[in-house]
Formats: C-alpha cells, sequence, structure tokens
C-alpha cells in the first residue's frame, strides 16, 4: 500500500472466511490537513478515532489467520461508517469539540474527500468480499469498534463489550451466547449502541445488504487502552470466533 492509501490491509492472504473491518483505527491525518486546525491532545481522544480497535483488529486478524482493511486516516477527516451525506460524515462539531478545518467546506473539497479516502476504502471491501465469491467461499463480515466508559458526562457504562446486530442473527447470537457466560466480563446485546436503529453505514452496505453473515463488535475503550488488552480481546475473540466462522453459511443474495 502506499503512503497515500486511505486503509491498510493487514493478513491479505489469509485462509479463514472471515473479512475484519476496522473503520476508526487510525488517529493519523495527512500532512495537508494540518490536523484540521486541532490541538494534538484533542487529536488523542475518542473524538478523532476508535482507541485500541486498531490494535485488536492487528492481533485478531493474526490469530483468525484473516485479512483485515483498516482505515488509515482519522475518522474527521471522513468518517468511513457515515454515508458521506450524512452531517456526521465530516463533522463541524464532535463530542462538543469544534473541528476548524471541517468549518464552511466548500463543496468541492467534501466531493474530493469522498472520492480520495471513502470510496476506495468500500470499493477495496467489495473486492475482498467478490474475491471470496468467486472461490465459493461464504465469508463473515465483521467490524470492530470501540466506546467510552462513558458518554458525555452521563452514566457509567457496564458493559464491557457489546454485540451488534439487526435482522441477521447467525452470527450474532451464537457470539453473544459465547461470550455472556464468561463471567468476568459483561455484554451487550446491542450495547451501548444498537444496529437497529443504524447510522452506521459499513455493515449495513457490506453486511445487511450483501446478505452475508456479520456483526459488530464493540470493546470498551479502557479495556483495550494499551497493547496487553489489545492482545487480551484479541485472544478471547478469537476463541470465541474460531468456531462460529468455520460453520458452512448460506447466502440468500450477494453483490
Amino acid at each position: 500500500m502506499a503512503a497515500t492509501d486511505p486503509f491498510d490491509t493487514v493478513n491479505p492472504n489469509g485462509k479463514a472466511p472471515v473479512l475484519l473491518l476496522c473503520d476508526h483505527a487510525s488517529n493519523a491525518m495527512p500532512p495537508r490537513y494540518k490536523g484540521l486546525g486541532l490541538a494534538a491532545a484533542d487529536l488523542e481522544r475518542h473524538i478523532a478515532y476508535d482507541i485500541g480497535a486498531g490494535g485488536v483488529t492487528r492481533h485478531l486478524a493474526k490469530l483468525l489467520d484473516a485479512p483485515a482493511l483498516l482505515g488509515r486516516w482519522s475518522r474527521l477527516l471522513i468518517d468511513l461508517n457515515r454515508d458521506p451525506n450524512d452531517p456526521s460524515s465530516m463533522p463541524e462539531v464532535s463530542d462538543e469539540t469544534p473541528i476548524p478545518g471541517n468549518r464552511n467546506m466548500p463543496p468541492a473539497e467534501r466531493t474530493a474527500r469522498i472520492a480520495r479516502y471513502f470510496t476506495p476504502y468500500h470499493r477495496a471491501i467489495e473486492e475482498r468480499l467478490q474475491a471470496f465469491h468467486k472461490r465459493l467461499v461464504v465469508p463473515c463480515v465483521i467490524a470492530v469498534h470501540s466506546f467510552t466508559p462513558q458518554m458525555n458526562g452521563g452514566e457509567p457504562r457496564p458493559w464491557h463489550a457489546g454485540i451488534l446486530w439487526d435482522k441477521d442473527p447467525r452470527l450474532a447470537r451464537p457470539l453473544l451466547n459465547t461470550l455472556r457466560p464468561q463471567r468476568d466480563i459483561e455484554v451487550g446485546d446491542n450495547e451501548p449502541y444498537s444496529a437497529r436503529n443504524p447510522v452506521g453505514y459499513t455493515m449495513a452496505h457490506h453486511g445487511t445488504r450483501t446478505g452475508l453473515p456479520h456483526a459488530s463488535i464493540e470493546i470498551r475503550q479502557d479495556q483495550i487502552a494499551d497493547a496487553a488488552g489489545q492482545k487480551a480481546w484479541a485472544e478471547r475473540l478469537s476463541r470465541a470466533l474460531k468456531p462460529l466462522v468455520a460453520k458452512q453459511y448460506k447466502v440468500e443474495r450477494f453483490s
């Protein structure tokens, strides 16, 4: 991958029937954007990326022997998990923090960001899924995200992780059934967010629309803020996922 590409590919020749995705893996910015005018401390916050999610995804790709695509740039530049027509795609304010480089953005700049960063990432996902299809393999599509221990000064979130899903229970329900009996963690079913009131683009577009088995995994950021936590959660998820992704799934449609 070139330094200007909008995503990183990990374990591209992985043999598992899985495609791992991490839309918000990085808080980096292309130099031309000068951090969108934000202080360095703001770029270390959750507004810029899903803290720890990239590390978990990289470990999980190796443990499952699965390919993974990870967003290379900050979600503040353009959110790969939002429809580009959604105002939150390139927000002027995020969690009450103004984003100077996104204010009064000319239409040409919005169009350029979509073409430069958003479209190639989702085209690469589609190409990966089509490659599975040509091999007559039905892959599981798994997205990895992280969430803050509390949001906007509200109540602490008790869940260590959450599994998000909508109408397709094939992967999500067995994954919940595997993780929830583990006594050292509390796992939410469509918590702290719900895929049944979705704003997320990636799973809707590459999971629900295609009919492939899929799920989003959310992990609380204090669990994966360091390398040890990322590795531990990747190992936990690998143990839970291996027997599930080895199943012979069927698909009714694929586009």
